[in-house]
């Protein structure tokens, strides 16, 4: 499961590859992604995540991530590509201790979250949330990680 990461130089002393990708992986794994499928997760600034999410939601303030689906297949090796996640590094960092966890099990729930949005996860009504929520804690639960959700 070739996973890209984009993490914005300010953050990549603060965080540990090997926990963002293994916060893909579980998610991709126990939702039956093929194995050869790509993504890229990319770590950025309040600013950059405001700018995306007024271009392309009309929203004209930060998040904490967002995810863009993108269901192409490469016609070299037709892998799937699934999209890209994009999360605010100082939101959720907020948000950690907000919540009164680390910085990375945060980080971890931004991740599944946005993944299970480019697999066709959404929280529009409340049935579709409690399945997404289900999922995320699941996951969470194999990570290790438990007792966090996103803030409502």
């Amino acid at each position: 499961m070739p996973i890209h990461l984009d993490i914005l130089e300010a953050y990549r002393s603060q965080i540990d590859p090997r926990l963002i990708e293994s916060a893909a992986k579980a998610t991709l794994q126990r939702q039956d992604v093929p194995a050869d499928a790509e993504l890229t997760i990319v770590i950025t600034s309040d600013e950059q995540i405001h700018d995306l999410n007024t271009q392309f939601r009309g929203v004209d303030a930060p998040t904490d991530v967002l995810s863009f689906p993108a269901e192409l297949t490469d016609p070299e090796s037709g892998a799937p590509y699934l999209g890209d996640v994009v999360i605010a590094f100082p939101r959720a960092e907020s948000q950690s201790r907000a919540g009164g966890h680390e910085i990375a099990a945060e980080l971890q729930l931004l991740i599944i979250h946005g993944i299970l949005h480019l697999l066709g996860h959404d929280h529009a009504d409340q049935q579709e949330k409690d399945h997404m929520w289900a999922a995320q804690a699941e996951i969470l639960e194999q990570l290790d990680i438990g007792g966090i959700t996103l803030p409502e």
